[in-house]
Order: structure tokens, then sequence, then C-alpha cells
């Protein structure tokens, strides 16, 4: 075990209220709440949960945008004993449905007037699964079906500060504290196990790394039902003493707003989120000089956007990483001084006390410089599968390595390069194309501000290359050109075929680009 001064969740949550009692924990709306403040809010909602009969163990589902009350009712189910289901929001009913039923959720702890959505209603018109045995809103008008969170909470007053500190004492390193459900764009969504001591230890890795302290004001754009919006942003919070300052919705006018208004340090997320503000028309008008601290991943990260992140909204502080929810969210990192080009052409090396390797398919390190599948071992690798050891064993190999599914090149000093997805790369007249690295190569354009491109059906060639642009802000490319620039710049069998102008690229809630949504699109296309 790593030397922090906690290995659970509840233990983290107790040592931010003693570590940081005079800080601002948690800004939302009128809500400005200090870190014992913040403690006592999650102990209240622990203290319902109990008084619900949740036991250790028993997992509670969490359906909700980035609000206050996900963060208490998440970190309360933790205190409980209790194991957090995050669901992602874009789901519909029946995908939530069967994640819930799945996972055995006894809670559903959720929101009725999100984005003109009312999740309630969604469930209900799927069929709500006999294992919830009630629904909690967290925020929105209350069905008669529902309870109120206000209501929920004050079931607790009947749990004695005894009982909690013996049921929150009782949760150990090695309990289980998350199922996290992966995004599903390659198949059905798989239930991740994820334990407190590895969650614990893994971010306080990657807070010490990035750089983040106490009094930093972090805008959490990243879905709180992800990996990166709980664990890197809740949770790394907690452990740093900086303000968790929820942000339900990305749209740049919104988060530009809120830099200058809550005097916001650190801004991580996709490469997209920094393009679409660097291309803002009205970027000069805002005040961006409180930024100091970038964390970002999943896309490529062109130099020449590394430095406009620099110039042009301040940050000193520019990280990648890598990592799958199967690793806990994180396996590698850039490290602070690392120069631009590492940082772009690199998802850094390997966290303390984790192995990364590249392997071929029989499982042996290939040498250095040359592409292989991305395999990951240590504290940080799940449990399995929830009810699934079929694909846990597919997954993890007898030795513990994680077969992540990624393509990747390493050098000399231990830092990866994503080339691609197994799945994404197409064979074109015999040749390996994987789009990762033609997408960093077309970047390079100065009319291309987003690129993804899939592989489409060829007759003569078996594959070729489909690009989707979205043009660089006041620009109006041409296709055609495009192709010819791309003939100049790279190999012919990179060089996609066919190029098609777009508004923005389709992407899930944790910033991926929706590849097999562009597939459909292209092979429609070329019908």
């Amino acid at each position: 075990m790593a030397d922090t001064m906690w290995s659970t969740i509840p233990q983290l949550i107790e040592s931010s209220a003693e570590r940081f009692p005079e800080l601002e924990a948690i800004v939302d709306e009128e809500i400005r709440w200090t870190f014992p403040e913040f403690r006592n809010r999650i102990h209240d909602a622990a203290r319902a949960f109990m008084a619900s009969g949740i036991d250790k163990g028993d997992r509670v589902a969490v359906w909700a945008p980035n609000i206050r009350e996900f963060a208490v009712a998440a970190l309360g189910v933790h205190v409980a004993g209790g194991v957090l289901v995050p669901i992602n929001t874009r789901w519909k009913g029946r995908e939530a449905a069967d994640v819930l039923t799945r996972s055995s959720a006894r809670i559903l702890c959720t929101v009725t007037d999100f984005l003109d959505t009312d999740y309630v209603s969604l469930l209900n018109d799927s069929g709500t699964p006999k294992c919830v045995e009630e629904i909690i809103v967290l925020r929105g008008t209350v069905p008669p079906t529902a309870t109120a969170f206000g209501q929920f909470l004050e079931r607790g007053a009947d749990v004695t500060e005894a009982q909690l500190g013996q049921r929150s004492d009782a949760v150990s390193g090695d309990d289980m504290c998350h199922i996290m459900f992966t995004s599903g764009t390659t198949g059905a969504p798989k239930g991740a196990m994820l334990i407190h001591s590895a969650i614990c230890r893994a971010y306080d890795a990657w807070a010490g790394v990035i750089g983040l302290t106490a009094g930093d004001r972090y805008l959490i754009v990243n879905p709180f039902f992800h990996s990166f919006g709980l664990n890197a942003g809740i949770l790394a919070c907690l452990m740093k003493g900086a303000t968790i300052i929820p942000h339900p919705v990305f749209d740049v006018p919104s988060v530009m707003r809120r830099i200058p208004e809550e005097s916001v340090s650190v801004l991580p997320g996709p490469p997209a989120i920094y393009q679409t503000i660097l291309n803002h028309p009205d970027l000069d008008t805002f005040d961006m000089s409180t930024l100091r601290l970038a964390v970002t991943g999943a896309a490529p990260v062109p130099v020449s956007m590394i430095e406009q992140m620099r110039s042009q909204l301040g940050f000193e502080t520019i990280i990648t990483g890598y990592g799958l929810t199967e690793t806990s969210g994180m396996a590698t990192m850039c490290r602070e001084g690392d120069p631009a080009e590492t940082i772009s052409r690199t998802s850094g090396r390997a966290i303390p006390d984790v192995e990364v390797r590249i392997v071929d398919p029989d499982g042996d390190e290939v040498p250095r410089g040359e592409p292989g599948e991305i395999v990951v071992r240590g504290y940080n690798v799940m449990l399995g599968y929830l009810d699934e050891p079929d694909k846990t064993a597919e997954t993890i190999d007898p030795d513990g390595w994680l077969h992540t599914g990624d393509i990747g090149v390493m050098d000399d000093q231990g830092y990866i390069d994503i080339t691609d997805r197994l799945k994404d790369m197409f064979i074109n007249g015999g040749f390996n194309a994987y789009p990762a690295e033609i997408e960093s190569l077309m970047l390079a354009h100065p009319e291309i501000a987003q690129v993804a491109v899939v592989g489409v059906p060829d007759q003569r060639l078996g594959e070729v290359g489909y690009a989707f642009v979205v043009p660089a802000s006041g620009t109006s490319p041409n296709p055609g050109d495009i192709i010819a620039w791309c003939r100049d710049e790279m190999a012919n069998y990179k060089v996609p075929r066919h190029v098609e102008l777009i508004d923005e690229l389709p992407l899930n809630a944790s910033g991926k680009v929706l590849k097999y949504e562009l597939r459909e699109r292209a092979n429609t296309r070329m019908e």
C-alpha cells in the first residue's frame, strides 16, 4: 500500500474535513460548503442510506448530472459501506434498467428535470427493475412513486454518530467501492468492479503528478458518472483541498463565463473542449488569467494546440494521460515539465507502481518503437467484470496483465503513443492503417479543427479511409484540397479517399468520438 493517509473513501472524506477546515469544498448555485460542511452533508446521506436498509456491499445507483446532490449521495453510499453504481446520463430507460438489474441496485438516486429529461419517466416507460426498492429524486419534481432527497435525508436522524462511525470504520481497502459500467461504444456495457484502496492510491498519485493543490478551483466538466469526473474530479479535490465546481452541461459560453466568475484554475477535459474555446470568436472578451492546470487525453492533441493553450488560455501545466475504466480509470501520465512534443505525441508513462507493456498477439513484449497491444498490470486493475467470468478471463490473463485492446508504441523512456483501437484499425491494400495516427497528421492542416477517420469497404483496396472534418473557425476547406494535402504529408495507404465536412463530431459523455456512429454514416454514404 502506498504511503497515503487513507485507504478507503470514508477515511478520505474525514481526512479532508480535518486538513482543510476553512477551504471551500464545493460550490454549486448559491451553495458554498467548506470541507467540514461537505463531510457533514455526506454523513447525513450515509445515515439515511443506513436507515433505509442499505448494508455493507449493497448497491446504490446514481443517475444524475454534475450537481452537488450527486456528490453527497454517491459519497454517502461509500460511508454507509455500499457500492456505488453510476449511470450514464445519455442512456435511455432500457439501458439504465439493464444496468440496475445486472448490479442488483436497491436504491436509485436520480433527477427529473435534466436537459428536459425525466429519468423516472424514462425508467417507468421501460419497466423499473424489481430489485429497485426506492427511487430518490435528488433534484426536480417528485412523482408519487418516488421520494424527495430532503425527505430521504430526514430518516437518517434515527442513526447515531456511533452507528455511523462503526459502519464507516468497517469499510476496508479491499472492499468494492464502484461498479463502473463501460461506455458501451464497443458493445454491451460491462461492469468493472473497483476497490477502495486502488481508487485512493491511483488518484492520490494522479493528483500529485498534475500538481493539484489546496485552494485550486476545479471546474468539473467531465461527468460525475465517469471515472474522470468522479475519481479525478470529486475524490482528487478531497485529497488535495481543491474546490469542486460542478458543471452539468458543457457548452462553451457557460464554461467561459464561469472561469472568471469562480476564478477557475483547473479545467481538465477532452481536447475538443480546449479547441472549441480557442476557436470561439469572443475569446478575447473573457478573462482566462486564473487558468493554471489542464489535463487531457482520449484524442490526439496537436503541438500547436498545446502552444495556443499556453499563450492564449494561460495554462502553465498541461498533462495528457491514458487509462480505462478497467484500470481504475488510469494507467499512464505525462509529467510536469515534459516538452510540448511529448505531451502531443504520447500519453505519458506508467504511473508509480504500475507496469505497462506493448505485446504481440502471443503476449510477448515487442521491441521499443514497434506497435502492439497495450497491457497493464498492477494494483489499479479491476477485480473483474460483474458476473462475467468469461469476459474477465478474456481481458485479464493468468499472469495478471489486463489486455486493453488498444494499439500503441513505447519509446525508450517508457512513454506510450496510442496509435489505435485494435477494432478501429483498417487494412488498405495489405497495409495496417491506424485512424488515430492519420487524425494526428491531419490536425497539422491549418483549416482542420477536429477530425475522425474510419475505414469503409473498397472493392480494389479492401478498405479505405473516410475522414469527417470539423473546419477551423473562419475557414471553408475544400475536401479535394484536403485529400491532396494528405497525399503530400503521409504514405498513400494512410490518405483518406473521402472527406466529409461536418459541424461537430458525435461524442459520448466522456468526450470520446463515437466511431461506430461515423462508420454507419460513412457506410450509408458509400451505398
